[in-house]
């Protein structure tokens, strides 16, 4: 009976898992039939879960309409019953209105009749206040169930690529505001909350969302970033002719991408995201995260650098690395090595300058010997004031040659055929540069020394400047 039982059990896990945890897994990892991220370097997407509300969607409204941007509502449907004057608000100010099932339960937990019923009853109320139908739709919780990925094709599933814990009054509108800063770029697809009555939330959170929100407006308004419609950035919207060449060659390179790239892609990224929450990795610049860095303690043989400084075993030292989701993103949207390398050697001169500005406050951080990074070069990093040596033998080499060269297969414009190409190159090295020169060099008014750029035409310097977190 027993064994029985056992069996019963473990065959409901694996169709509970095939029917709600591989398609949302399946969805989060290689955004299978969803929408996620735009392509637009000028626009980004603020979308809002759970509402309306009756005291803090009236605000929002305000809010929005004051800085003079559009946006994305997720409507739960008996809310969107009970407050028809809400709808009709965001539909006749140019916002967008989507779905987010009638009541907020996850997919999950229901048939999937009673899921495309929650659609559907949702819909019609939309449609009867404003008079059009929504074909946009976001689950409770970004949760999808195996019949989400068989719905009808003019349903347009979105999730995000920021989300903040906005529905936590413990988070704070500051940290909150910090948060959103550092996701705001263009092509993002921000996650917040207008109502706070949701199973989880804090009532009052949505006051500090308002608060943070404002904040981040202003510096959007800053950056020359505007928030517009889901619909508007799924569509594109590059502004110049030129920019929109580059945006339909960079929405054909990523469909091109092979299925076991796209898996080696997300279980990469995923690494990434653990890797920067377990070691508590900081960007060098809030605006644009490319360059992240962390302090810790150099194990290793000694190390001579310019103007005579020494690395040493035991010394302190600030560990660099590279955000992998924007190195990919670089890779598979460039049209050439040329261009590729002209991008890095641009990112390189704004992010320098940042995390020297960070370091030069940080007590610690300025007690550094050395940035110290690994990366699979032959000539480039130089010209920022690095220096380039040779590995030790040993584990630790070889694993990061193997994984700099799956790497390098998979961002790199010429895919695999790279590999094949001037092999002799292709060996990861120690990169390191004294904190004393970063801070010389990058302190203040710094000039980048000339003759950078007139690398771009080495393949040697492109994205094999890809800097290896040392795991020990």
């Amino acid at each position: 009976m027993t064994t029985m039982l056992q069996s019963i059990l473990l065959w409901l896990l694996y169709l509970s898992s095939f029917y709600a945890f591989i398609p949302s897994l399946i969805s989060r990892l290689f955004g299978f039939r969803v929408f996620r991220r735009g392509k637009s370097e000028a626009h980004y997407a603020l979308t809002f879960d759970d509402g309306p509300d009756p005291i803090y969607t009236p605000r929002l409204l305000e809010l929005l309409r004051k800085y003079n941007v559009k946006a994305t509502f997720f409507v739960v449907g008996e809310h969107a019953a009970s407050h028809p004057e809400l709808i009709r608000r965001m539909h006749e100010e140019g916002h967008l209105i989507g779905i987010h099932n009638y009541i907020h339960k996850t997919n999950w937990l229901m048939r999937p009749r009673t899921v495309r019923d929650q659609i559907h009853r949702t819909g019609q109320i939309i449609q009867e206040i404003t008079g059009e139908k929504t074909c946009y739709y976001r689950p409770p919780w970004g949760i999808m169930n195996l019949f989400d990925f068989f719905s009808k094709k003019d349903r347009k599933i979105v999730l995000w690529s920021a989300m903040f814990e906005d529905w936590k009054c413990s988070v704070g509108a500051e940290q909150l505001k910090k948060r959103m800063l550092n996701k705001l770029k263009g092509g993002e697809v921000m996650l917040l909350h207008d109502r706070g009555t949701t199973l989880g939330a804090d009532a009052h959170a949505p006051e500090q969302m308002l608060e943070a929100l404002e904040a981040v407006l202003q510096e959007a308004k800053r950056r020359d970033l505007e928030s517009v419609r889901v619909d508007t950035l799924m569509n594109g919207s590059e502004i110049t002719e030129s920019s929109s060449v580059v945006s339909k060659r960079e929405v054909e390179t990523r469909l091109k991408l092979k299925l076991w790239k796209r898996a080696v892609v997300a279980l990469w990224l995923g690494w990434e995201k653990l890797f920067h929450w377990v070691y508590h990795l900081r960007a060098a610049s809030p605006k644009d995260p490319m360059l992240h860095f962390r302090s810790r303690v150099y194990h290793g043989a000694r190390v001579e650098m310019e103007h005579g400084y020494v690395m040493q075993n035991g010394d302190p030292i600030i560990e660099l690395h590279f955000d992998n989701q924007t190195l990919f993103e670089l890779g598979v949207t460039s049209r050439s090595t040329m261009h590729l390398a002209i991008r890095m050697i641009r990112t390189m001169e704004q992010q320098l300058p940042d995390l020297a500005q960070v370091v030069a406050t940080d007590p610690e951080l300025r007690s550094a010997k050395a940035l110290y990074g690994v990366s699979m070069i032959n000539r480039g990093p130089e010209k920022f004031g690095f220096t380039v040596q040779e590995l030790a033998p040993g584990p630790f080499s070889l694993a990061s040659k193997l994984y700099l060269r799956l790497l390098l297969s998979v961002i790199h414009p010429a895919g695999q055929k790279r590999l094949k190409q001037r092999t002799d190159q292709l060996v990861p090295k120690m990169i390191v540069m004294p904190v004393e020169e970063l801070l010389k060099r990058y302190g203040q008014h710094h000039t980048i020394a000339s003759g950078v750029t007139e690398q771009a035409e080495d393949d040697s310097f492109v994205i094999e400047n890809e800097v290896l977190t040392e795991q020990n």
